[in-house]
């Protein structure tokens, strides 16, 4: 299997990346193709030891930088990192594509050059995070802000297809973020999204407010990419916090500190559970093929495990099961996007 991971995407790069590609290998059965200056990589690549058969190079003379303009940039900027990743996955020489780059430019750049999968008008992007039952996953991030309720059925199905079988939950619940959990709450958009998951043949268990979200009873979270991008980085910006505040009381008394000694496994554990880097990037579900969106500000570790995301995406044949969900619902269509 071969990733295609755009080395000149996110804050860290290319240093962060390159140290997560290499981690990757030697932990997955996977084969990476690092796309960027071949100078650049060349030489940060001396710095580590590694199978040199798992790692090949495509250069790539331009980068899409974080504020580009995603629609401007990808026309624009062909021979990017990002765009030349994207088309090699279309020329059937990798398997799935990885960036922490531009966002934006990544959806866009995957829906142009790969299409969208028969009965899927919008794409919408996913990720998984920690509850008090294990986790769950919200969709849509940020992809779409100005979505119809049919896009959120869609999403309903990406989103339930990708906890059954990529995460292994089976029939998973889906529910409806709002502001409340009887049926008239929310807008006249909510409500008639509620009535076509009502309608569905999803698990789907009704509206969820916002203190549900992580008390983990419900598999899949569905919302509009406004809502969930706001409430995806309030919960990252909340969990660095909880951090943060644990430190500063542990450390204001010397008591707490001997305490806080004796309990640093659990310390531990209690950090890599609601570390986002430990959950590796998030699928953009919908598209004709596989792309994972890595944080802006991804470490080496979130790197490596976002490819272990878009491996297990491979692997499991998710967009084969997601065509076949999609023709259960009756919202078969054939694609026009190119």
């Amino acid at each position: 299997m071969r990733i295609a991971v755009d080395a000149m995407g996110g804050d860290f790069a290319p240093q962060v990346v390159i140290e997560g590609v290499v981690t990757a290998i030697k932990e997955y059965a996977v084969d990476v193709i690092l796309v960027g200056n071949r100078p650049t990589i060349e030489n940060l690549l001396k710095q580590y030891k590694y199978d040199h058969s798992k790692i090949s190079l495509q250069h790539a003379s331009e980068k899409i930088e974080m504020d580009d303009s995603p629609a401007t940039s990808v026309r624009r900027k062909r021979d990017s990192s990002m765009v030349v990743g994207i088309r090699l996955v279309k020329e059937g020489k990798a398997d799935a594509f990885f960036s922490a780059g531009n966002t934006g430019a990544e959806v866009c750049a995957a829906t142009l050059m790969w299409g969208l999968l028969p009965g899927i008008e919008r794409p919408g992007i996913a990720t998984i995070m920690p509850s008090l039952k294990g986790n769950f996953l919200i969709i849509d991030v940020g992809a779409n802000i100005d979505p119809k309720p049919i896009h959120l059925l869609q999403y309903a199905v990406m989103g339930s297809v990708y906890s059954s079988f990529i995460l292994s939950k089976p029939n998973p619940t889906v529910g409806l973020l709002n502001v409340g959990e009887e049926e008239t709450k929310g807008t006249d958009f909510l409500k008639e999204t509620h009535e076509l998951l009502r309608k569905s043949h999803l698990n789907f268990i009704g509206n969820v407010e916002g203190k549900h979200l992580f008390n983990g009873d419900c598999d899949v979270i569905v919302c509009d990419g406004f809502v969930g991008n706001v409430t995806l980085k309030v919960s990252e910006a909340l969990a660095e916090a909880l951090q943060k505040f644990l430190k500063r009381h542990l450390k204001a008394h010397p008591w707490s500190a001997l305490i806080a000694t004796l309990l640093r496994p659990s310390f531990r554990r209690f950090k890599k559970e609601i570390d986002y880097s430990e959950y590796g990037g998030a699928p953009l579900l919908g598209v004709n093929g596989v792309a994972i969106i890595g944080h802006g500000r991804s470490n080496a570790n979130a790197i490596k495990n976002a490819i272990r995301v878009a491996k297990k995406e491979v692997e499991g044949a998710f967009n084969e099961k997601l065509i076949e969900a999609i023709k259960k619902e009756g919202i078969f269509i054939p694609n026009k996007v190119d």
